[in-house]
């Protein structure tokens, strides 16, 4: 049954509240702890029982971190790393040119220089190089160093390794492991076959946090002392937002505690690129997924790879804001490529229809590194499984998103191993390929059929979850606190969404391109601001805006909103549907 009797909103989509057994659970747990029944309401979707409430609000990352030894080869990967901070040997950093990969570089670079060691960094260039380590790039760098350490790659990376051959290898990682593992010291990834997957929602950056961590255990036994790993949180919390790592488990607690770190403004990289962005209030997990992780990623894609670790690890400010200034360059240049992609796939997906089991499009000279955004708005618009490929010649690069319930990499390692891609791989949210023009028909069929066995393609637009009703008068910056100590929302903890019945618009401006903004009225005397972004891309923005005194029904997330040192509620909003 559709929640405020909404089955057609204005974005096309049904309301859906809670289920009655979510209801039952919020009261109980309102009577039992006092707390707003609004924020019971999202505990409850949690299923936090009224017992575990207190400890859930105030997570500690000392009840919640796992032993690093649980994954396979840490204590190898630990002290072979450590054997090289004795013996002062030559380490080389690989990492992928991505935030995950940046901030798992940061971590080592940072740890090692306070051990007074320095660390070489290798990013390889996303279109001369591709994805993970090559041969060539591993064995130059084995000719110089005795160590070489894989972040957020390697995994798969069999031959490449193998090329190393004068220096050892440890990959720390968390893609989609293979049957076999590359010959070297140590692959430490909770996404191995032979893991139990308790950790697999792991971002890289976090299992070289655990190893660290565990680097840390064993020089205490050996009588000595490792830099401050608590101070780092903040590089492991940017990772695991921007990397759209599930918001479950010690997750929680990394980014939660790396917010507060964060907050500090200790790492000039970070202050740096918060002062390019404009963030003037504390950060949470929308400005490290929405403002910083882009401008992290945008060396990545489409400027020189390693800009993003050089930021993060740096400890010049007079640096960091070079770095940061030169990458949100970089970044609005990036948009600019991606709505140009964007506009030219869209177009091509909506002829192939956006029904099927798999959204796709290609095309000749998509930029490599906006093809996994664009991929992502064609998988919001569609509700499926998309894919985004980019042709240089003959060989197209691409990259891909998934919807809930549907395993992308899976399908994509299959693929791979069927021989109808030249590579790919990636984890369930995502994944990268390289095809052959020749095999870009069958190799996108054979995925459709792959992805419809998982049950891509059975949906129409996504459901709009409501966590409830809530009254303008009700909405206030204290509770909207409270609610925030239920986070940090993001992948797998999405935000509290309440609906607000029917209300009258007593303003509405059209902002920018494509935004509104809205002031809206209870009729008594209670009243709510509300933004819409690119409400003109679709019907909402024109019905609202030329609204004709009707009542609406309005859906959304609240948030504070901080202008001249005060602070207000703001709806940031998502949905609406007239009040019948």
């Amino acid at each position: 049954m559709s929640f405020l009797g909404v089955e057609h909103s204005l974005t096309g989509r049904r309301w859906v509240g809670p289920p009655p057994e979510m209801d039952r659970a919020a009261e109980m747990l309102a009577q039992q702890t006092d707390l707003p029944r609004p924020l019971c309401q999202v505990l409850a979707r949690r299923g936090v029982p009224p017992s575990e409430a207190e400890s859930f609000l105030a997570p500690k990352l000392r009840d919640l971190l796992p032993d690093p030894r649980e994954l396979k080869d840490m204590e190898t990967a630990a002290a072979r790393f450590l054997q090289a901070v004795r013996h002062k040997q030559r380490i080389a950093i690989f990492a992928d040119y991505d935030v995950d990969g940046g901030s798992s570089a940061a971590l080592l670079i940072v740890w090692l220089r306070q051990m007074g060691l320095n660390a070489t960094l290798y990013v390889p260039d996303r279109i001369d190089e591709g994805y993970g380590p090559n041969a060539p790039a591993m064995a130059r760098l084995a000719a110089t160093h005795d160590l070489i350490i894989c972040v957020d790659c390697g995994t798969l990376s069999h031959d490449a390794i193998a090329a190393a051959q004068r220096a050892d290898v440890i990959v720390l990682d968390h893609h989609l492991g293979g049957e076999t593992l590359p010959d070297c010291v140590a692959v430490v990834n909770p996404n191995r076959q032979d893991e139990s997957g308790d950790l697999a929602y792991l971002c890289a950056a976090a299992v070289v946090f655990l190893m660290l961590v565990e680097a840390g255990r064993q020089l205490r036994a050996a009588g000595a002392k490792g830099p401050d790993l608590m101070a780092m949180l903040d590089l492991v919390a940017l990772a695991t937002v921007a990397d759209v790592a599930p918001l479950v488990g010690v997750n929680r607690a990394l980014v939660q505690q790396g917010l507060k770190v964060m907050a500090q403004r200790q790492r000039p990289g970070l202050v740096a690129l918060s002062d390019v962005a404009r963030m003037d209030t504390a950060p949470n997990s929308y400005h490290l997924g929405f403002l910083l992780g882009p401008r992290v990623n945008a060396g990545g894609r489409i400027g020189q790879a390693d800009l993003g670790a050089r930021l993060l690890s740096t400890d010049s400010p007079a640096e960091a804001e070079a770095l940061a200034k030169r990458l949100d360059a970089l970044n609005t240049e990036r948009r600019d490529i991606e709505n140009a992609v964007r506009a030219a796939a869209l177009a091509q997906a909506e002829d192939r229809g956006l029904d099927a089991p798999l959204v796709w499009a290609a095309g000749d000279g998509w930029h490599p590194g906006v093809v996994g955004i664009v991929a992502s708005r064609l998988k919001e618009t569609a509700n499926r499984p998309a894919i985004v490929i980019g042709f240089d010649g003959d060989e197209g690069k691409g990259s891909g998103r998934s919807v809930s319930g549907v395993d992308l990499g899976a399908a994509i390692h299959r693929l791979a191993s069927e021989g109808l891609l030249v590579k790919g791989g990636g984890h369930k949210m995502a994944a990268g390929l390289t095809v052959m023009r020749d095999q870009l028909e069958p190799a996108m069929a054979r995925l459709s059929e792959l992805l419809a066995k998982q049950g891509a393609g059975e949906g129409g637009p996504a459901d709009l979850k409501l966590d409830g009703v809530l009254m303008p008068g009700a909405a206030t910056v204290a509770l909207i606190e409270q609610i925030e100590q239920a986070g940090p929302f993001g992948a797998g903890a999405p935000a509290p969404r309440f609906a607000l019945p029917d209300l009258q618009i007593r303003f509405a401006k059209r902002v920018g391109e494509s935004h509104l903004k809205l002031s809206l009225s209870d009729g008594m005397g209670g009243g709510i601001d509300a933004i819409a972004f690119g409400a003109f891309d679709g019907p909402m923005g024109d019905r609202l805006a030329n609204h004709g005194g009707a009542r609406f029904h309005f859906a959304g997330r609240l948030e504070v909103n901080t202008w001249g040192g005060r602070q207000s509620v703001q709806l940031r909003l998502e949905d609406a549907a007239e009040a019948k």
